[in-house]
């Protein structure tokens, strides 16, 4: 029987639970620590990247995985989106990739945000919208987006990644 399920590799920055805001930093190869938290809150669920995608803030789109334990930052997983948070920070339009681990069989039956417990939900609205609060930057909280949304985003930022691609590669006239 083939598997048809669609899934997305996930780089991990951030572990669920940490305030230590980590990121990827692709000159380095490596995580680099790029600063804790000013607010104590902490990271509702571990916190990522999908390769080979770029968003309209100029980074890789973000991804959060619901996990039951943390991972560590530089970990993979495979995970299946399941909706997404639309919100909006000090650079633009900043949407979240929510999906859960498939090597997790708790998860096995979550297949879209009404899937997950609405109190999850709510957790992670709430950290977005509050855990820039003691810092010199805005967030803003704009609602969550069902599965086919969050997939067509998923598709433009990796069209758009390979655009930007292509046009390093032009020849110059």
């Amino acid at each position: 029987m083939e598997n048809t399920e669609r899934t997305v590799e996930a780089l991990i920055e951030i572990p669920q639970g940490s305030r230590n805001k980590y990121e990827y930093d692709e000159k380095l190869g490596g995580i680099r620590l790029d600063r804790v938290l000013y607010t104590s809150v902490h990271y509702p669920t571990d916190y990522g990247f999908i390769p080979e995608t770029l968003a309209p803030d100029g980074d890789h789109l973000d991804i959060l995985v619901a996990t039951y334990s943390p991972t560590f930052p530089g970990c993979w997983v495979t995970a299946r989106p399941i909706g997404g948070l639309n919100m909006v920070d000090e650079k633009g339009s900043d949407f979240k990739v929510l999906a859960v681990p498939v090597g997790d069989p708790r998860f096995a039956d979550v297949r879209s945000l009404e899937d997950l417990a609405p109190h999850w939900l709510l957790e992670i609205e709430a950290f977005f919208a509050t855990y820039k609060l003691l810092e010199p930057k805005e967030t803003s909280v704009h609602g969550w987006h069902n599965l086919e949304d969050a997939w067509a985003i998923i598709e433009q930022s990796r069209q758009t990644y390979l655009k930007s691609k292509m046009a390093l590669h032009e020849p110059r006239r």
